[in-house]
């Protein structure tokens, strides 16, 4: 009997794996490219916190000069390995479905930053809202959107000292409030409750009064900047004088609700300064009794103590 043949190959040798003849050239290209991003990255970082003076203008030209970089460095890979990945493509088909589900919360970061974008939803140094955050942007990545919180609650206007960092795919099912549309200048909105007893009427003369005396300095510089904002976005301007009117939420109670024009980083404190005037002049609750009250009311209850 004649032994069985000797297959001529019982395995796989380096050639048989599907490697592409220049992977080693690719790869030299690839670390090239990053060597290259780091570099650009350093430079242009270097150049604009030796250049531009305003912190605010530096931070909005970092975080946008570091988003095109990786852009570049995504754009640089895949022109690199476009060809292997095309390749490629049929054979990871099952692993595509698979990466897909595994990242759905990725890709929808993703979805939400390009809706975002494109909406021109915000920008750096807007104060916006979104579900209960609340803040304003001082960082926007490709996943992520980071705000300084502002608070507590949504009526107040100065800075918790927290960070509140938001996923982008909040962008794709939420609404976002931006209070920083009309950029330098914004109309300020705050109210201020009464019972229907009190002295409202002469609440409402003096918050007028406190409004206008406020926003006096700049009011034709608001006018000014609502005009030219109209004139490019296309709606008609607002009326910017100071207004103090009348809402009643309920049959005993009055609400003021002040409208004043203010510089968007001064929300807060003209709201303060115009209340701290109004009430520290001038008392409008009738049910708190007078100061003569209040004085000889120690000296009764010291009579009725010795009785």
């Amino acid at each position: 009997m004649g032994e069985p043949p000797i297959p001529e190959s019982v395995g796989f040798t380096l050639e048989d794996l599907p490697l592409h003849e220049n992977l080693f050239g690719l790869a030299v290209s690839t670390v090239v490219l990053l060597l290259g991003i780091i570099l650009l990255q350093a430079v242009t970082s270097r150049f604009i916190r030796k250049r531009v003076v305003s912190p605010e203008l530096r931070r909005k030209w970092l975080v946008q000069s570091r988003n095109g970089i990786v852009l570049l460095l995504v754009f640089g890979i895949i022109f690199i390995w476009g060809s292997e990945l095309r390749s490629l493509a049929l054979s990871v088909v099952a692993l595509a479905v698979a990466m897909v589900v595994a990242t759905k919360e990725l890709i929808v970061c993703i979805t939400g930053t390009i809706l975002k974008t494109g909406g021109r939803s915000f920008k750096i140094g807007d104060r916006i809202q979104i579900k209960d955050y609340r803040g304003d942007v001082i960082d926007q990545t490709l996943l992520t959107t980071t705000i300084m919180e502002i608070g507590p609650g949504k009526l107040n206007h100065q800075r918790t000292g927290r960070i509140t960092v938001i996923p982008n795919s909040l962008f794709v099912s939420e609404a976002v409030i931006n209070e920083s549309y009309t950029h330098a200048y914004v109309l300020h909105v705050f109210i201020v409750p009464f019972k229907r007893s009190d002295k409202w009427q002469e609440a409402q003369k003096a918050l007028l009064k406190a409004a206008q005396k406020q926003c006096r300095p700049y009011l034709e510089d608001v006018r000014k900047h609502m005009k030219k904002l109209s004139d490019q976005k296309g709606f008609d301007p607002p009326l910017v004088d100071p207004r103090v009117t009348i809402q009643v939420p309920a049959a005993d109670e009055i609400h003021l609700i002040v409208r004043v024009p203010v510089k968007a980083t001064q929300r807060g404190q003209i709201e303060q300064a115009i209340l701290w005037e109004v009430f520290t002049t001038a008392q409008f609750s009738k049910s708190i009794p007078n100061e003569k009250a209040l004085v000889e009311k120690p000296e009764e209850d010291a009579e009725l103590a010795t009785q």
